[in-house]
């Protein structure tokens, strides 16, 4: 079975209110993370938090904007390369850099692992290749922070098949077996962004879904209660939004799976106790 590490790689703030609707204006804490993902299959990352580089990308020009809507708090003991090496795993020794979608709080490290082949959507990648200026801020996409030979390294899950997840993790019903062991699947988790994606990883006590940006708090899929209107400026679209989010509620509701998101503030990250029934 699959193991999960997660990594607080630099925060943000922001009000309560932005994130959940009617949860008042005092700021919150929304840590950025990246998981180191251990499979039979070799090590994957997926995402990889905040890193130096945002911060070099955003002190100039229109990338500007993006630091002062989204202030960030970083330093050198939050590098990721740091902390794998710290956890005994090399920057080298990555596999495969997994991208939930390419807003610059997910892919600001991808520099920092120049032999790891990538993998993101290519509905995602399609949406932002070639932006620069205001269209890539306003799709919280900063263009410098893609290494130089993405196009020679990036594949795409949409090459690997769909197949069946267990019944347990209704509604989600397919996934694509990304490390062809069965314990990695990559999902849709559309809304949020263009191509914005979910893994299901299977644990010895059950299955997790790294549910990325499908919710940037766990009320929200907890409770069914959505983030601010204003945050459809930035997020792509409302409807796929709610879709997603009634899906993330459901599986709750089911628990026969742990929903982790990336911005929640806790570092409890253990997997459930009791397996799941049923694997694909």
């Amino acid at each position: 079975m699959a193991s999960i590490t997660a990594f607080r790689v630099g925060h943000c703030t922001h009000p309560s209110c932005m994130v959940l609707k009617g949860s008042g204006f005092a700021s919150r804490c929304f840590p950025s993370r990246a998981y180191l993902i251990e499979t039979r299959a070799g090590l994957y990352l997926w995402d990889t938090g905040y890193a130096e580089h945002f911060r070099t990308a955003t002190s100039k020009g229109v990338y500007r904007m993006y630091a002062w809507v989204t202030p960030i708090f970083f330093d050198e003991n939050e590098s990721l390369p740091s902390q794998l090496r710290a956890h005994g795993v090399s920057p080298g020794d990555i596999h495969t850099l997994l991208l939930s979608h390419f807003h610059a709080d997910h892919i600001a490290g991808m520099r920092d692992f120049p032999q790891a082949r990538l993998m993101a959507s290519k509905t995602g990648w399609d949406a932002v290749r070639g932006l620069s200026g205001i269209p890539a801020v306003r799709q919280a996409f900063v263009p410098e922070l893609l290494p130089a030979d993405i196009a020679d390294r990036l594949a795409f899950v949409e090459s690997v098949p769909e197949t069946a997840l267990p019944a347990a993790l209704h509604p989600f019903t397919t996934g694509r077996d990304v490390s062809g062991t069965g314990e990695l699947y990559i999902v849709e988790l559309p809304g949020h962004a263009i191509g914005h994606l979910g893994a299901f990883v299977l644990q010895d006590g059950g299955w997790t879904l790294l549910a990325s940006d499908a919710a940037w708090v766990p009320e929200s899929f907890q409770q069914l209660r959505g983030p601010s209107e204003l945050s459809f400026i930035i997020q792509h679209k409302r409807a796929p939004y709610y879709e997603t989010l009634n899906r993330l509620h459901q599986l709750h509701q089911g628990g026969n799976a742990r929903i982790r998101i990336t911005h929640e503030d806790t570092d409890d990250y253990a997997p459930l106790t009791s397996p799941v029934a049923g694997r694909p």
